[in-house]
């Protein structure tokens, strides 16, 4: 287990540290001035990507379903949605009302508001005889995913706003304060550590309810517990990046080739896996502002989508073919 947690960090390190040389305008050593910069940035998008990865896993291994993920579950949506209803003038009334202010604190509470509500909305919906169903849960995830998306346009159109349309709602590294940097890497460490704790019994939750009852795992009172915690550190990292898709897909599949289905060693190869992918997408970003390609640093959520869609399609053919035989 140490062997693994070191292999992976020293993995996400040499990712992060060649991201360190590459700039919006050329591949250099940096300044102090470009160096902060750089790292601020490598540094956030590998706490964005760790938190996705390791969601992933866990929503992968609760529902039986390879192609679950935050983003295909609605629950980056639902998270990103709240996350920008916070920064309205509604909302910093609403939150005087009650005594409160908008803080870095009360943006996670929004943001996890709107996680929760994602998913208990997929759940419902999806729940036939007590069972889940896997197409219909992707189904009205896809939809949620939807309105969520048209519920922000329309609350970006009445408030006139034409600075965070595109980057919050397709998903990229934004300049937040030290304050709610800290505040996610907080959450995220926390609930991080809680789903590694969980591990050994997730591993369980692969196997059907009868068989995880002879084995003495409530297996209902894990599933909504690893539910709430993947939630919440998904929730946290969203709403500073927006719905950035795919990396709760990709980096799980990615690490089962390597160190198999064991999640007590799935997890942190994951966790690192999605460091290292969103570090390495946020540096691609930024080495193609450099050319004639993007006359500014695109989106993340951008890459990782083109990156991510055939991939899903791929995984979603193989599992069709599966049933077929």
């Amino acid at each position: 287990m140490i062997l693994t947690l070191v292999a992976a960090a020293a993995v996400w390190a040499l990712v992060a540290g060649v991201c360190l040389f590459v700039g919006s305008t050329g591949n250099n050593w940096p300044t102090d001035e470009q160096l902060a910069y750089r790292l601020e940035r490598v540094l956030t998008a590998s706490l964005i990507g760790a938190a996705l990865a390791a969601s992933g896993v866990v929503y992968q291994a609760i529902l039986r379903n390879p192609l679950a993920d935050p983003y295909l579950l609605g629950v980056s949506s639902g998270s990103a949605l709240f996350a920008y209803i916070w920064r309205q003038p509604m909302a910093a009334a609403m939150l005087a009302a009650v005594g409160l202010a908008q803080t870095a604190v009360s943006q996670q509470v929004f943001a996890f508001a709107g996680a929760l509500a994602a998913v208990t909305i997929v759940f419902v919906l999806s729940m036939r005889r007590g069972r889940l169903e896997p197409l219909t849960l992707l189904l009205v995830g896809v939809i949620v995913n939807v309105i969520a998306g048209a519920l922000f346009l329309l609350i970006n159109i009445l408030a006139r706003d034409t600075t965070t349309q595109m980057t919050f709602l397709v998903g990229s590294i934004q300049d937040v304060s030290d304050r709610q940097l800290w505040t996610v890497a907080v959450l995220v460490a926390i609930g991080w550590v809680l789903l590694m704790l969980m591990s050994a019994p997730l591993n369980v939750a692969l196997l059907s309810e009868g068989e995880a009852a002879s084995l003495g795992v409530r297996i209902h009172r894990l599933r909504w517990a690893a539910l709430v915690t993947a939630s919440l550190i998904t929730a946290s990292a969203v709403a500073i990046s927006g719905p950035i898709g795919f990396v709760g897909l990709i980096c799980p599949h990615l690490s089962r080739l390597i160190v198999g289905n064991d999640q007590r060693r799935l997890l942190p190869v994951a966790t690192a896996a999605g460091a290292a992918l969103l570090a390495l997408a946020d540096g691609i970003a930024r080495m193609l502002a450099q050319g004639r390609f993007a006359a500014t640093v695109l989106p993340v959520g951008i890459l990782t989508a083109l990156m991510g869609g055939p991939f899903f399609l791929l995984l979603l053919y193989q599992s069709r073919k599966r049933r077929e035989l």
